[in-house]
């Protein structure tokens, strides 16, 4: 099982100044430690439970170009991208620029987005939760067709219509970057996952939770013709600073086909949290066989 360090929080010691210098040393020390994974969320706002609206929220995709220039080998994503923040065409265009300047390092995470109060604040439209879910598969359908160089065609579909798909350059990686939908929902966001999901990522419950969404998962690939074993599984901790007994509980998740789980740190120095917390536990974790 593989580690991966989500980072949600901005608010630095030392104000807007002190950000970039700690999430370079957040780079710098997941990739020492060997964590194979970082994200930031995609948000105007700092969400609730994290914090209230008035602490500190980056734009994720500049952030992550930032880190880009700042590591080498891990793996880069927004956890997750909500649809109704970007044109699907231009997202396309800026999952593809990340994975280009990092040499091949860029997942789209994506899901349907949720957080009304951002979408009001700063104007942006936030349509009911089934057209959402819908512009969610579209979405993802204009990406995949951005990315085949063999169709640079239009797109014409009920929310978004494109003349053409043009995306130059193409992404580093072949055929394109994977491909992340966030969620557990049962009858929409497991189903995109099977039918378009290179991974999903699940809320953390108990094994037993987690074990029934990938079997809802496991028959979503069935109807569709989808090889189950393709997706790669993950899942978020959000059950506070993993302790000693964190491997022998991912012990149970790992043996559900789990790959990779993801940490969030607690607090002001996410650099040094990784060095003393996460460095000890990657090696530990990658002994565990995932099924």
């Amino acid at each position: 099982m593989r580690l991966g360090i989500h980072v949600p929080n901005f608010d630095m010691p030392g104000g807007p100044a002190a950000i970039a210098p700690e999430l370079a040393r957040v780079g710098a020390a997941a990739e020492a430690a060997g964590l194979s994974w970082l994200s930031f969320m995609d948000h105007y706002f700092q969400i609730p439970p994290r914090g209230v609206a008035e602490q500190p929220m980056l734009e994720g995709y500049t952030t992550l170009g930032y880190l880009a220039a700042h590591t080498e080998r891990i793996r880069l994503s927004l956890l997750v991208s909500g649809v109704t923040y970007r044109h699907p065409g231009l997202l396309a265009k800026i999952v593809t620029t990340l994975d280009v300047l990092s040499q091949g390092r860029a997942t789209l995470g994506i899901g349907a987005a949720w957080f009304d109060r951002e979408h009001e604040g700063l104007g942006v439209p936030f349509p009911p939760m089934k057209e959402r879910f819908e512009r969610l598969e579209e979405a993802v359908r204009i990406c995949l067709q951005m990315w085949d160089p063999n169709n640079n065609g239009a797109f014409d579909g009920k929310y978004y219509q494109l003349a053409e798909t043009l995306c130059s350059p193409a992404p580093v990686q072949n055929p394109h970057p994977p491909i992340l939908i966030a969620g557990g929902g049962e009858k929409k966001t497991l189903r995109l996952v099977a039918k378009y999901g290179d991974g999903c990522n699940l809320f953390y419950d108990t094994p037993d939770g987690v074990a029934h969404k990938l079997d809802v998962l496991r028959a979503h690939c069935a109807d569709v013709g989808r090889d189950y074993d393709e997706i790669q599984k993950t899942i978020i901790y959000n059950a506070g600073t993993p302790d000693d007994d964190f491997v022998e509980l991912m012990a149970h998740y790992a043996k559900l086909g789990v790959d990779m789980v993801m940490v969030a740190p607690p607090g002001d120095y996410p650099a040094e949290w990784v060095e003393k917390v996460l460095t000890p536990i990657v090696p530990r974790l990658a002994d565990l066989p995932t099924k």
